[in-house]
């Protein structure tokens, strides 16, 4: 029983570990658009705490590259506050120009308790030409006071900071006629379908990474324990 016992809790924390990884970070879904379009993303904020509550989100939007138009979606019980910031090089847009774009978006007064998560939606557009990515910086506020800084930069090749920021991934427009812009902004575009689809493997892959060491840990410990059992047997045999 003893036996059976540690090699249980061995699976169990096996599991746990496989189980932990899963992305519980701030991000932004889906994590690709085309240049140039509209889009609407969901910034997911997940409580990764045990005994506190997530009361306040801020998210910066990149000055370097602003985006003309940027609209929130009401969500019950939280304020949504907009900053904007004057900008150096006016944006010329099909309306005209655009001399100062949002800077900051702030969620309070809601509640995101332990093992949950809030989706915040943005409509943004038209997404820069000019660059491949667009980081958004977030502040995860506390009930406690504690503040999460998802504010680091990831860097291809290397392994992933502690507190990520979020990024959207920018891909090359699908075509330039009206009617294939109009078709992007309201489908997903392949590389986010893409994505999509590796993400879901990696969930299937690693439950079933988990599902194999629970098996094998536990094949271990039945073998070990029959072992033990015929040991015993033969012994008493001779005695």
């Amino acid at each position: 029983m003893r036996s059976t016992v540690i090699v249980t809790g061995l699976a169990a924390t096996a599991l746990l570990l496989l189980a932990g990884p899963a992305s519980a970070h701030v991000s932004v879904n889906p994590g690709s658009a085309a240049q140039g379009s509209y889009t609407e993303v969901n910034v997911r904020v997940p409580n990764e705490e045990t005994s506190a509550n997530t009361t306040q989100v801020q998210l910066y939007l990149p000055t370097d590259h602003p985006i003309a138009s940027v609209a929130t979606e009401a969500v019950p019980g939280w304020t949504v506050t907009v900053q904007k910031t004057k900008l150096n090089k006016p944006l010329t847009t099909d309306d005209g120009q655009v001399t100062e774009a949002v800077s900051e978006i702030t969620w309070s007064g809601g509640t995101i308790k332990p093992g949950q998560f809030q989706d915040f939606a943005l409509s943004l557009g038209p997404l820069p030409t000019d660059t491949n990515t667009l980081t958004f910086k977030a502040l995860q506020t506390y009930s406690d006071g504690s503040v999460v800084r998802w504010i680091q930069p990831t860097v291809e090749g290397q392994a992933e900071p502690a507190n990520p920021a979020p990024v959207l991934h920018l891909t090359s427009a699908a075509g330039s006629g009206s009617s294939d812009s109009a078709s992007a902004s309201a489908q997903p575009s392949a590389t986010t379908a893409t994505t999509a689809a590796k993400a879901g493997s990696d969930t299937t892959a690693r439950v079933l990474a988990a599902v194999g060491v629970v098996i094998g840990l536990l094949g271990v410990g039945f073998g070990f324990l029959g072992w033990r059992r015929g040991g015993t047997t033969r012994g008493t045999g001779r005695e």
